[in-house]
C-alpha cells in the first residue's frame, strides 16, 4: 500500500519545520497528501506560563486565547512552508496530542512524529512516550524524525532490523513502498555469542519476499554481546544507512523487559529517521 495520506504532528517545537520538510518529501515521492495535525493543548489540563499576562482577570480565558493563537500561528507556518509543493490540509483539534494523533492516524497511511527533545522547552507539553503510545494504539506505521540532523532527501540506504517477530514483519511489509526506491537495503539480525544459529529467522525467505517486490537486499547475521539497540545504532553508522526499519514493542511489562529495551534505546538515541510498525 502506498503512502497516500501522510499525517504529520505539528507543534511549536524547534524541529517542527524539519519534520514537515521530510514528511512533504515522502508525500511528493509517493503521490500523497500531507495532513498537518495541530493539537491545541486546550484539553491537556495545563496552562502555559506564557499564557498568563500579569494581572489577567480571567486566566482560563487568557490561556484559551493563547493556545488558539498558537495553533493559528503553527497552521500558518505549515502552509507557508509547503506553499504549492504538495497537496495539504491543516486540522486543528482540541484533544490531547496522543488522542488526536491516534484518532486521525487511524485514517492515515503513515504518521510522522518527532523524537522527544528534553532540551527544547516546547517539547514539555508532548510526552516522551508519545511515539510508543501512538504506535500501539493507532495501528499504522510511524516515521520518527530525530531531534538533530538535517534530512533533505528521501532515504536511500535502509537497514531492516529483523528478529523473525510479527512486529518486525509488519514494519518491513509496511515499508515496501519506500524500500522499492532505495539504492541499498540491508536486513540485519543479531545473535548472542552462545546462541546456535538456526532457521527460526527465515532470512532466505525474507530476502525472497523482498525480491518479489523488486527490492534487492543483502542479509547479515551478526554476533554481538552488547545491547541490541546499541548494536543497531553502531551498525547504522558503519553501513551508511539513512533509515532504520524496525518493529516496535510495548505490550506487557514482561514482554517489554525481553524486547522493548531496543525500541526505547533507539527512540532515545536515534541518529537517522526510524520507520516503525507494530
Amino acid at each position: 500500500m502506498a503512502f497516500k495520506t501522510i499525517l504529520v504532528h505539528l507543534d511549536s517545537s524547534r524541529r517542527c519545520a524539519e519534520r514537515v520538510g521530510l514528511a512533504a518529501l515522502w508525500a511528493r515521492v509517493h503521490g500523497g497528501r500531507l495532513v498537518g495535525l495541530v493539537p491545541t493543548g486546550l484539553l491537556d489540563g495545563s496552562i502555559p506560563a506564557e499564557a498568563l499576562r500579569r494581572g489577567a482577570p480571567d486566566f482560563i480565558s487568557a490561556s484559551a486565547d493563547f493556545l488558539r493563537g498558537r495553533a493559528e500561528r503553527i497552521s500558518r507556518e505549515f502552509r507557508e512552508q509547503l506553499g504549492d509543493s504538495v497537496p495539504h490540509e491543516v486540522r486543528v483539534v482540541d484533544a490531547p496530542a496522543v488522542d488526536a494523533l491516534v484518532r486521525h492516524g487511524r485514517t492515515s497511511d503513515l504518521v510522522v512524529l518527532g523524537q522527544h527533545d528534553a532540551d527544547d522547552p516546547e517539547c514539555e507539553s508532548t510526552q516522551e512516550d508519545l511515539p510508543l503510545r501512538v504506535l500501539m494504539e493507532a495501528g499504522v506505521p510511524l516515521l520518527i524524525v530525530p531531534f538533530a540532523g538535517h534530512f533533505a532527501q528521501i532515504p536511500q540506504a535502509a537497514v531492516l532490523a529483523w528478529d523473525g517477530s510479527r512486529e518486525a514483519a509488519a514494519a518491513i511489509r509496511s515499508a515496501v513502498p519506500t524500500l522499492q526506491l532505495m539504492r541499498s537495503v540491508t536486513v540485519l539480525s543479531f545473535g548472542r555469542p552462545d546462541e546456535v544459529a538456526g532457521d527460526a529467522l527465515l532470512m532466505p525467505p525474507l530476502l525472497q519476499f523482498l525480491r518479489s517486490h523488486g527490492i534487492r537486499a543483502n542479509g547479515r547475521r551478526e554476533v554481538s554481546d552488547i545491547d541490541t539497540g546499541d548494536a543497531l545504532l553502531s551498525r547504522l553508522t558503519d553501513l551508511g544507512a539513512d533509515l532504520l526499519v524496525m518493529g516496535g514493542y510495548g505490550h506487557s511489562r514482561f514482554r517489554a523487559l525481553l524486547l522493548g529495551g531496543a525500541t526505547r534505546r533507539i527512540l532515545g538515541s536515534m541518529t537517522v529517521p526510524v520507520f516503525m510498525a507494530h
